[in-house]
């Protein structure tokens, strides 16, 4: 999560690109970014201006929260925070969040306060250079955040300890809070109990790219580690290929794709327009993309996909979800989709696997592949 209070010294002011930069180097599927604005910032932008100025990472999926209570719901979810000299990391720091400095002093910061103090005992930032990315640490972990957060995990509550000496009362301030803002207006506060109640999700929903570069790198036995940007950003290092959803990404991008894909709707959902088989729908997105080793493929769900190599029968591709502690979490086709096309276009695997593992940061999906029923070939494709 970013941070930024309002003023010239606001990250925000001051970094205006950090977002898109952030955004353009930290891998898609293994981030979620957010950017938490204050108030007096939103007003003195303007929705209009604001949406414009940070429209190519909110294209990424940059999340915008609400300056009410959805902003406090993200610093909750948040796994570490980028901030400038402004209050509201220190709530980041009583949640003990890893806090990363990105303040460069100046007139605002008052000595010896809260803040003060808070950001000179934490790590700075260093935005990353996409232009100078050279080795694979770098790659992996653009601006050393995945660091700091492993370390902090290493030394639970000490960011919680800066911060003791600033929030009292804690778990009565709504009380404490309503008592005495009552007493100030002179009015007898109502008797029914303060209920503090959840905090709302942001809306609207991330937007999802639909165009990728996507970086594969194979390892040992069937393995594939995947690693996706968005491709409206120059990507980090050369990528191995681009994955376009059909439709919805710019034309610049469908043309110059290796993988060609499409998301099918829940049933009844196409109340118009041309229908077509999943089997139809491959050969004909292949044949209006001639050259090179293409791919296209159509996502039925979370764990089905049917892909069509650019000489080769329908194939159906299974994923199954990867197990952890708290549950299973499921991969973006899309992504699973780039380790089977990067597969089957690989010289060195001849036959083509019935199997495969694609990697995506510390998670792994197990992949199975197999020739497509006549009935999952006429699956409809609007």
């Amino acid at each position: 999560m970013l941070a930024s209070t309002w003023g010239e010294e606001s990250l925000l002011r001051r970094r205006p690109s950090l977002p898109a930069e952030l955004a353009a180097v930290l891998p898609h599927d293994e981030y979620q970014l957010a950017l938490v604005l204050h108030p007096n910032e939103r007003v003195e932008l303007g929705r209009f201006e604001l949406e414009q100025r940070l429209a190519p990472a909110r294209d990424a999926g940059l999340l915008l929260p609400d300056a009410y209570e959805e902003w406090a719901a993200v610093m909750i979810a948040a796994d570490a925070v980028i901030t400038d000299h402004g209050s509201a990391a220190l709530y980041a720091a009583a949640l003990d969040r890893p806090v990363l400095a990105a303040y460069d002093g100046g007139a605002e910061l008052l000595p010896d306060s809260p803040m003060a103090t808070l950001l000179n005992r934490v790590p700075p930032f260093a935005a990353p250079d996409p232009e100078n990315l050279e080795d694979l640490e770098d790659l992996e972990d653009p601006g050393g955040i995945a660091a700091a957060i492993r370390d902090h995990h290493h030394r639970p509550g000490t960011m919680r300890a800066l911060t003791e000496t600033v929030f009292a009362e804690h778990g009565h301030g709504l009380e404490r809070l309503r008592a005495e803002l009552y007493a100030l207006i002179g009015v007898e506060p109502p008797s029914a109990p303060v209920v503090p109640r959840l905090f709302p999700d942001p809306s609207p929903a991330p937007v999802t790219p639909h165009a990728f570069a996507v970086r594969i790198r194979h390892g040992d036995g069937e393995f594939v580690h995947v690693t996706r940007h968005p491709a409206h950003f120059p990507p980090p290092t050369p990528a191995h290929h681009l994955a376009a959803e059909v439709g919805t990404a710019g034309v610049r991008h469908t043309q110059s794709a290796a993988l060609l894909y499409r998301r099918t709707g829940p049933a009844g959902a196409h109340s118009s327009g041309t229908v077509h088989t999943a089997a139809d729908w491959t050969v004909r997105v292949l044949a209006d993309h001639p050259g090179g080793r293409r791919t296209a493929a159509v996502i039925v769900s979370d764990i089905h996909c049917l892909v069509r190599p650019h000489s080769g029968p329908l194939l159906s591709v299974r994923i199954s979800p990867c197990q952890e502690p708290d549950g299973l979490t499921y991969a973006d086709p899309a992504a699973v989709l780039s380790a089977v096309h990067a597969t089957l276009t690989d010289e060195r695997t001849d036959p083509a696997p019935t199997s495969l593992t694609c990697a995506i940061g510390s998670r792994a999906f197990a992949v199975r592949l197999s020739p497509a029923t006549p009935d999952e070939a006429g699956l409809s494709v609007q």
